[in-house]
């Protein structure tokens, strides 16, 4: 076989690759030399489509038509000179350029040396045969259609985008009704369509732009559609005769625009026009049912589920809860009319993102403190739709779910407090059922902080309801200390918060060993959860009443203490329910016996951080000893005034409480004493506290049967009673004015604040001693309660300000230190870290939802990857970061 025999049968092997390729150069010179052309093609169709010449004059259309065909026509030109049609050896030589080796130049060329040698001549046909067969894998090569290097200015995208534009919103009917321009066209005008109209729907229907043009016959659309109405051609040639909706533009006007608000039919009348049987559909009202019981949730919100629908969206609603009276059980401090109050107005929910035509939500919310809670209701739910509709379910009857208190104190108080908030005239009776409450509160109280508390609040609506009726002010302020009360005495202190917590980690690592069943070890970690919630804000709202917030430790205890916050225990609970899901038993009882070692270490850590008292610390608790003083002070005062306005029906109750006030005082004094003796032991200098010995008869009470003793018959009983409370009163003022002096150095607004309010709590007290003094009980009764709010604000701001200072110190400490030790924080926000580091990632997101952030961070990162116009490099590494979620 010669060369030139298998060159041939080679390229009749590939001839379809060489005929693609072929036309690939074809098309890349025609779109080099008539791309101009097609762009100026494409760009005046564009404007015929859209109908700009019905928009101008047609002076303007016709000149602008002129300057694009003499366009087209010079384009044309230009291109035709510059084509040249692609030979056959320049395809063959693109296909051979494609190949390695360039197999088919190869095939055509001689033997220039060895010829007559049989192993040169073998060796030649070899490699012939091995360039045929690489030839006959040849491919057709892609065509560069590219033409960028001649349009630097992109005109020909221009072009297209005016095409795609008239493409979405224009029609090719408008390009015939150019030709009614043209001298003469009169015909021709009167062939096409000399108008155009289009309807409208609802823009919340979602529903596409429907253009008369293209429909026929019957058309069905929403209520509320909008017909508009375009009229060429001489003023009335054309006019329009509809049913459907009422216009105030002639018939035969130019422009016509109207709302579609019945059946009917719609018709142009005249050289190519048109009628349409129109159809509205009606846009239904939305209907929303409740789909399930009320209940309440474990934190006592009420939660009512729902249903809710329509046919293009629910745009809103609300759910209005209203007193069912005549369901109510109206005995006791129900029995009288209750005084007028507004609905309870919910904001319906919607779901986030979704389908808005049906959907299923929960009502939820927090009414555990509103009046008619744990009440019988009317609930009713409304929908509104986009087109301002409104659904309403059938009323439905239920209790209002709330908070239950299982502690029967908690539970009477409670209940005085809903009958107060019903109707302010059961304030009498309310004052009579605490004094019976706690008419022997021996084995009651837990605590004696509810005792007093409550014995406060009971001596305020007595004084005030023997003169005058109870505002509004004052109804909120007494429901809302009978509401904290009630929680005081129900969730108890930090020993009993942390007993629940306990307890609920035994039972969830029971469930665990015995394999219980998923609902039932859902509901157990669900429990454990809430149970750590209440200890962590038991131990806040102890810290804060115990004055912790002004703790000083040393860097070495402050390096050593173990410190849990909210996220900290959300996370590892998280994880531990993450471990019971995936089955992983053992390693969910390791995670938890770890969780509670760590609450005990901080356990630890706190009982060792209370009994290093810092100054601070010991001028707080002196002062909560005032303050506690004060309160017994007012309570006999109290008494002494309930004494002298009925001195028969409260004398057996004055005396069981004086009995009683003398134990509380003794074990006070003992406790004082004790006290003040392990304070004796660190230095000679005299400890806020310690001067309270001298003072502690303030707690005690008189006992029946001596001397003086009040609703004792006698000359000189009261005169000598109230000089005894004078002498006390004064008494607990000098220790207060010792306590001031003692005081450690505060600086900032929160220090001249304390010292501020100790200073009127000194007033106060003055004021009530004088009082006294003048046998004026009322006047001293609401001159102690001014002294008590004083130094319990005094209390607060003392605090504020020794934790500021120990925030300042920790930061000087910080610097100080460098990255030995201290408190200081990195660039990020972040603690430094020891031994060196340069930070830590604890509390990076404080306060903060961190799988929410943890979402928002993932969604920045995918819209930033999703740029175009971001570097390469910028890109790659979002990427990467992506893959870390």
């Amino acid at each position: 076989m010669t060369d030139q025999t298998r060159f041939t049968e080679t390229l009749t092997r590939i001839a379809r690759p060489l005929m693609l390729t072929h036309a690939g150069l074809v098309a890349e010179r025609l779109a080099r030399a008539f791309w101009p052309l097609w762009s100026v093609v494409i760009l005046a169709l564009a404007l015929l489509m859209l109908g700009v010449h019905d928009m101008v004059r047609v002076e303007v259309v016709w000149g602008v038509g002129a300057a694009l065909i003499l366009m087209a026509l010079v384009f044309a030109i230009r291109g035709g000179l510059r084509f040249r049609w692609p030979r056959r050896e320049e395809a063959i030589g693109r296909l051979d350029a494609s190949l390695r080796g360039r197999p088919l130049q190869a095939l055509r060329d001689d033997q220039a040396i060895g010829a007559g040698d049989f192993g040169s001549e073998t060796l030649w046909r070899a490699h012939q045969d091995r360039m045929a067969q690489r030839a006959a894998s040849a491919r057709a090569v892609e065509p560069d259609l590219r033409v960028s290097s001649r349009d630097i200015f992109g005109l020909r995208f221009i072009a297209l985008t005016v095409f795609m534009v008239a493409m979405l919103f224009g029609s090719f009917w408008r390009v015939g009704s150019v030709t009614g321009m043209a001298p003469g066209g009169g015909a021709a005008l009167a062939a096409g369509p000399a108008w155009e109209g289009w309807i409208e729907p609802p823009f919340y229907t979602g529903l596409p732009v429907l253009y008369l043009a293209d429909l026929d016959g019957e058309i069905r659309v929403p209520q509320g559609s909008k017909a508009t109405l375009r009229l060429y051609g001489e003023v009335g040639a054309l006019s329009v005769e509809q049913s459907v909706g009422t216009s105030t533009e002639e018939p035969t006007a130019p422009a016509q625009s109207f709302q579609m608000t019945q059946d009917g039919e719609l018709a142009i009348t005249g050289p190519g026009g048109e009628s349409w049987q129109v159809s509205l559909t009606a846009d239904m009202a939305p209907t929303v049912t409740v789909a399930g019981p009320a209940e309440a949730s474990l934190r006592g919100e009420f939660k009512l589920p729902f249903e809710a629908a329509d046919d293009f969206g629910v745009e809103g609603g609300e759910a209005v809860i209203e007193l069912d009276l005549d369901a109510v059980d109206r005995r006791y401090g129900l029995a009288i009319d209750p005084e007028p109050r507004d609905p309870i107005r919910m904001v319906m929910p919607l779901p986030i993102a979704g389908d808005r035509t049906k959907f299923r939500q929960d009502l939820i919310e927090d009414l555990s403190q509103h009046p008619w809670a744990n009440m019988p209701v009317t609930v009713t739910i409304s929908a509104r739709d986009a087109a301002e509709q409104v659904g309403l379910s059938a009323p439905f009857e239920t209790r209002l779910s709330a908070r239950r208190f299982f502690d029967p104190l908690a539970a009477a108080l409670i209940e005085q407090r809903r009958d107060l908030l019903w109707n302010r005239d059961n304030a009498r009776r309310i004052v009579q059922v605490m004094k019976a409450i706690s008419w022997q509160p021996e084995g009651l109280f837990r605590n004696e902080t509810a005792y007093l508390r409550m014995r406060v609040l009971l001596r305020r609506m007595d004084t005030i309801t023997q003169y005058a009726s109870l505002n509004d002010e004052q109804v909120e302020e007494m429901a809302q200390a009978l509401w904290d009360l009630a929680l005081l005495i129900e969730d108890g202190d930090l020993e009993d918060a942390r007993e629940r917590m306990q307890r609920a980690q035994e039972r969830l690592s029971e469930a665990m060993k015995n394999g219980a069943s998923d609902e039932e070890i859902a509901r157990l970690m669900q429990e454990l959860r809430d149970a750590t919630q209440d200890y962590m804000r038991q131990l806040s709202r102890e810290a804060a009443e115990d004055g912790q917030m002004g703790e000083e430790l040393s860097a070495e205890q402050m390096e050593n203490a173990m410190r849990l916050s909210q996220d900290d225990l959300q996370a590892m609970m998280d994880r531990i329910q993450e471990l019971m899901e995936q089955g992983r038993m053992a390693e969910a009882q390791q995670a938890l016996e770890e969780l509670q070692r760590m609450m005990e270490n901080m356990r630890v850590t706190q009982g060792q951080q209370g009994q290093q008292q810092s100054p601070g610390q010991q001028a707080m608790e002196g002062l909560s000893e005032t303050l506690r003083d004060q309160q017994g002070l007012s309570d006999q005062a109290f008494r002494d005034l309930q004494e002298q306005f009925n001195p028969n029906a409260n004398r057996g109750e004055s005396g069981q409480n004086q009995g009683r006030d003398g134990n509380q005082g003794q074990g006070q004094q003992h406790g004082q004493g004790a006290q003040g003796q392990r304070e004796g032991q660190g230095g000679g200098q005299p400890q806020p506290g310690q001067g309270n010995r001298q003072g502690q008869q303030f707690g005690q009470g008189q006992q029946p049967g001596q001397p003086g003793q009040q609703g004792q018959p006698g000359g000189g009983g009261d005169q000598s009673l109230e000089g005894n409370l004078a002498d006390r009163q004064q008494a607990l003022r000098d220790e207060l004015n010792r306590q001031r002096n003692n005081l450690p150095g505060m600086s900032g607004e929160a220090g001249r604040a304390a010292r501020e309010a100790l200073e009127r709590a000194e007033r106060a007290m003055r004021g009530a001693e004088e009082a006294l003094r003048g046998d004026d009980l009322a006047e001293a009764i609401d001159q102690q309660s001014d002294a008590m709010e004083a130094l319990r604000e005094g209390l607060r701001n003392m605090g504020e300000a020794m934790a500021e200072e120990q925030r300042q110190r920790g930061g000087q400490q910080g610097q100080a230190d460098g990255n030995a030790g201290g408190e200081r924080n990195d660039p990020l926000g972040r603690q430094a870290g020891t031994n060196g580091e340069m930070g830590s990632q604890q509390d990076m997101l404080q306060d903060r939802d961190v799988y929410r952030r943890a979402l928002e961070l993932e969604e920045e990162l995918r819209r930033r990857s999703g740029e175009g116009d971001r570097p390469e490099v910028e890109r790659d590494y979002l990427k990467r970061l992506l893959e870390r979620f």
